[in-house]
């Protein structure tokens, strides 16, 4: 049985066409995508897969094409000669094909690299464009919130109240605040401290090297004594406390100089009230005790005087016994006024007729003619309630030893005012005399202590003042510099 061989020849031939057909379709569709999306890598991957698919077409096709015309003309002989080099074509198509995908596949990864890159140059860009139409904007928003940020910390730098001061590691001043310079005598209109070392102004120079000695161990130091040396020679006690902090340009050591010479000086006062009152209540014992044996031997004093001869050997010696007598029965009545807790009979008086009072009988008779006197009066001060004679007593007290003060020429400042933070009266009584030595200025008003020479004051004028000014509710303050003169400032309760 013969089969025919036509219809295998037919499919083969029109298969073989239609392949490249279909491929050349294929292409022709590829390259519109190209043409249309030429940004996107995937069209010249499936352009370059086409055109190889086609040439693989066309290779396969022709040869196809080729053999079955041979066969059927008998001429085997040269479809056997053709045939190796059809077929190797075929493999190279493959092949190209093959490696167009392996390329592809590196090409991609670097179309991928360079999609992100595009996309952060294009976000860049976005950031540029808006930094350059936004810029004097953004560097406005900058300038002040750095300005605001500035005058802040140089706000806080510059009120403090204590000093604050900048040092480098080695302990040479880079900033100081006007506190500081206040503190330390310094003129404000110059900086003549940047520069100097920290040393310069303590008056214990040893001391430096404690506080280097504690940066290094601990980084830091803290409520340090210290007694610092202003320019004007004169010492002031204060806290240090400092931090070392490292920078990328450089230590720096922040020092806190706390200013504590008030503090102790009011913590001085309250010990001496307490000492004082202490000695109050001890004085009015011993006075009491000593009062009664007194008034007896003067007593008896008197009584011998009145049977003694004024001509008699004796009745010198009786009258030199009254006279000490009396003398130190004056002391401990002025021991028993310092001591005495009995509330003063007050009544409201105008305190400036009570000074002027005071200084119209003192001033004929107290040696106060050649001195120059002057006042300054707030006439706006309301009346006050007190014990008018004893304010008198305190009064002539502080004005007898101001003139005391003084000696032969010299002014005595006579001064009232309102103090607004306590509601106080104050009222000033301040000599030009060589004023009292720091030493002295602790035991002031201690009973029996006198400054003047012997058989000039029992030391119990400053006592009994204090007393009496307390028994009002008020206080008693004294500034004074050797050299500068003193001021006695009475703080009187404007309300009974």
């Amino acid at each position: 049985m013969t089969v025919s061989f036509v219809p295998i020849f037919l499919v083969d031939f029109v298969g073989s066409i239609l392949m490249i057909v279909f491929s050349f379709l294929c292409l022709r569709i590829v390259n519109l995508l190209r043409n249309r999306d030429r940004e996107n890598l995937i069209w010249p991957y499936l352009l370059w897969i086409c055109i190889g698919l086609a040439c693989f077409a066309i290779s396969r096709s022709a040869g196809h094409i080729l053999k079955n015309i041979f066969m059927l003309s008998g001429h085997q002989e040269w479809w056997a000669a053709i045939r190796p080099i059809s077929g190797a074509i075929n493999t190279v198509m493959f092949v190209v094909v093959a490696a167009i995908t392996l390329f592809f596949e590196r090409v991609w990864n670097i179309y991928q690299q360079i999609l992100k890159d595009r996309q952060e140059l294009q976000s860049a860009h976005s950031e540029l464009l808006f930094l350059n139409q936004n810029l004097e904007q953004i560097i406005d928003e900058r300038t002040t919130a750095l300005k605001t940020s500035e005058f802040k910390y140089r706000r806080i730098f510059e009120v403090s109240k204590d000093m604050i001061l900048v040092a480098s590691r080695d302990g040479l001043i880079q900033d100081l605040k006007p506190a500081g310079q206040s503190l330390l005598g310094l003129d404000r209109s110059e900086d003549p401290a940047t520069g100097k070392p920290v040393q310069e102004f303590l008056k214990d120079k040893s001391q430096w090297q404690v506080i280097q000695s504690a940066f290094e161990a601990a980084g830091f130091i803290s409520n340090f004594d210290i007694e610092l040396k202003t320019v004007s020679g004169e010492n002031k006690r204060a806290l240090l406390t400092g931090t070392l902090a490292k920078g990328e340009t450089g230590d720096a050591i922040h020092f806190l100089v706390k200013d504590v010479e008030e503090r102790l000086l009011m913590e001085a006062q309250m010990a001496q009230t307490d000492k004082l009152a202490s000695i109050g209540e001890l004085s009015s014992g011993v006075a009491h005790e000593i009062n009664n044996p007194l008034g007896i031997i003067l007593g008896y004093t008197q009584l011998l005087l009145r049977e003694e001869k004024p001509d008699s050997a004796r009745y010198p010696d009786f009258k030199t016994i009254e006279k000490h007598a009396r003398s130190c029965k004056t002391i401990v009545e002025d021991l028993l006024s310092f001591a005495r807790t009995s509330p003063p009979k007050k009544e409201t008086v105008d305190i400036h007729n009570v000074i002027d009072e005071v200084l119209d009988f003192v001033q004929p008779h107290g040696g106060l003619e050649k001195l120059e006197i002057e006042k300054h009066y707030d006439r706006n001060l309301p009346p006050l309630v007190l014990d008018q004679k004893k304010i008198k007593q305190v009064i002539m007290n502080l004005v007898m030893n101001a003139r005391h003060a003084i000696g032969e020429a010299g002014t005595l400042t006579v001064a009232t005012r309102l103090d607004a933070q306590t509601g106080h009266t104050c009222v000033s009584i301040k000599d030009t005399g060589y004023g009292i030595e720091k030493r002295d200025l602790p035991r002031i008003f201690d009973p029996f202590f006198t400054t003047k020479p012997t058989g000039e004051g029992t030391g119990l004028g400053l006592s009994v003042s204090y007393g009496i000014v307390k028994s009002h509710g008020g206080n008693i303050q004294v500034t004074s510099k050797p050299g500068q003169g003193t001021e006695f400032v009475v703080f009187l309760p404007a309300t009974s």
